[in-house]
């Protein structure tokens, strides 16, 4: 008899990445169960499943096919709590705050790990498993981390940088050194039918990526137009509610005879600052709800050179980071694009190894 490498729940999302990270486990010689997580609140609302989407009926029906295909135990697990408390409602209110919200990563952190992770050690598994391209590592301090590759497009180690040295002891990420197409090419020897499904675009619970009209229709009220003002000050326009806009925003502003760009939102006036576009290059901004993970935490006069990602799709730049009270000042050595409140900052080291991270508050 072949001794378990231990239990492992796999999060199975009805996508080709979870699919064969699944597969991948099972062959290691891993005791594998599949779960898909049952976090949005009706079909009707959450209609993406021709998109790839993972929080609908058919990608419960996929996940389901491909345990079966690979011959372990699946199960429906009930978080739609859960993400109404830890991530709709966190988005929503970041936006009324005139912030971009970053609610992947609060899925991440309080739903995939916390709340999957807390159920699947209380049933006596050893370890949780995504398909996400992340790569967990162990520090020279003891120190897990998790490993940014910086030549695979499809990196997701931006999105992970809050985890805990507990959650991430207790996660395999078995995809890690593979690429897309490599993933798409096992699943489809495989004979899952995840294999050419397409990638999901959109956040889950907003599918037609209108997020004002999500916003109105959550409850939150009418949302009151506004000023649109110079870096004087000078009223220059008329806005249609604060939630419309982000930091760096080029379209949908109106005409002004020259390009311009969303600099500041204000809530407290109700006014949104536009500027040309080397208005919205800054060089330093203070980041809070700091989570540390390559690195324990820093002294009060200690200055650390790393590598700082500002949003999904931003190349790290070259910056320096020290402690302020709770909070860091981020000082890169060149001005960067549209730094955002509300958006997550992540450092790495030189070998692109995440240090820590926060919430981008302000300059």
């Amino acid at each position: 008899m072949i001794m378990s490498k231990g239990r492992v729940l796999v999060a199975l999302s009805g996508g080709v990445d979870s699919s064969v990270a699944a597969y991948i486990l099972k062959s290691q010689g891993y005791e594998v169960i599949g779960a898909t997580m049952q976090i949005w609140q009706s079909e009707d609302t959450c209609d993406i499943q021709s998109k790839g989407g993972c929080c609908g009926a058919e990608a419960v029906e996929d996940a389901r096919k491909v345990a079966a295909m690979l011959d372990m135990p699946f199960y429906v697990l009930n978080f739609r709590a859960e993400f109404q408390a830890r991530v709709i409602d966190y988005f929503i209110d970041e936006y009324l705050r005139g912030r971009t919200p970053n609610p992947c990563i609060a899925c991440n952190r309080f739903i995939k790990w916390e709340s999957l992770l807390s159920k699947a050690l209380s049933l006596g598994v050893d370890y949780i498993a995504t398909g996400h391209y992340a790569k967990i590592v162990e520090m020279d301090n003891g120190r897990l981390s998790i490993q940014k590759d910086f030549d695979n497009p499809k990196d997701q180690s931006y999105a992970l940088y809050n985890l805990t040295q507990q959650q991430l002891r207790n996660t395999l990420m078995p995809i890690s050194d593979l690429r897309k197409d490599e993933v798409r090419r096992i699943a489809a020897e495989l004979g899952l039918g995840t294999a050419d499904k397409p990638d999901s675009q959109e956040i889950c619970f907003i599918p037609d990526n209108d997020y004002g009209a999500f916003l109105e229709r959550s409850g939150c009220g009418a949302v009151e137009p506004g000023n649109f003002i110079d870096e004087a000050g000078t009223v220059i326009g008329k806005h249609k509610g604060v939630i419309y806009y982000t930091i760096g925003q080029r379209k949908g502003l109106g005409a002004f005879g020259r390009p311009v760009f969303v600099k500041k939102i204000n809530v407290a006036d109700n006014t949104v600052m536009l500027s040309d576009n080397e208005g919205v290059y800054s060089g330093q901004f203070i980041m809070g709800d700091v989570s540390f993970m390559g690195k324990g935490g820093l002294d009060e006069n200690e200055v650390i050179e790393v590598l700082g990602q500002i949003r999904y799709a931003h190349k790290p730049a070259r910056c320096s980071l020290r402690m302020d009270g709770e909070r860091i000042i981020c000082q890169f050595m060149d001005k960067q694009r549209a730094i955002t409140p509300g958006q997550s900052a992540v450092f790495y080291d030189s070998d692109g190894r995440i240090i820590c991270g926060g919430v981008v508050e302000g300059d």
